[in-house]
């Protein structure tokens, strides 16, 4: 794996890293090799409520359409609008051009929850 020191995963393959007083969430490049070539990413709008374990937003590949699940409650406070005319910027690049949405967290206690990089790649070893 690239260096991903200060990066939280989900079981789902959404990461968190933070990005000032948010956070910035894509998927991981395990999730984008398994989705193949995206076509599509359905943004969420600035100001969505999510709730952690729920469906916010979709990205559309060659194989299907895949639901992104949210790793925390908050609220979607910008999104990556370069993904309206590059999607495939979440295989290019997964951790950084290829970001989803920056969210601002209700709960911080539940960032601490997801797994470090390290436990994540042990996670996918055993799928």
């Amino acid at each position: 794996m690239a260096n991903l020191a200060g990066y939280k995963f989900a079981k789902e393959h959404e990461w968190l890293v933070t990005a000032g007083e948010d956070y910035r969430l894509g998927i991981s490049d395990y999730a984008q090799k398994e989705l193949g070539d995206v076509v599509y990413v359905d943004l969420p709008q600035v100001g969505k409520q999510i709730k952690r374990g729920e469906s916010f937003m979709t990205v559309e590949s060659v194989k299907a359409v895949s639901d992104i699940f949210a790793p925390v409650d908050g609220v979607v406070v910008a999104v990556n609008t370069a993904l309206s005319a590059q999607p495939e910027l979440v295989n290019k690049d997964p951790y950084e051009g290829g970001w989803v949405v920056i969210i601002k967290a209700a709960d911080i206690g539940q960032v601490s929850e997801m797994m470090e990089a390290s436990a994540y790649e042990d996670y996918i070893a055993g799928l």
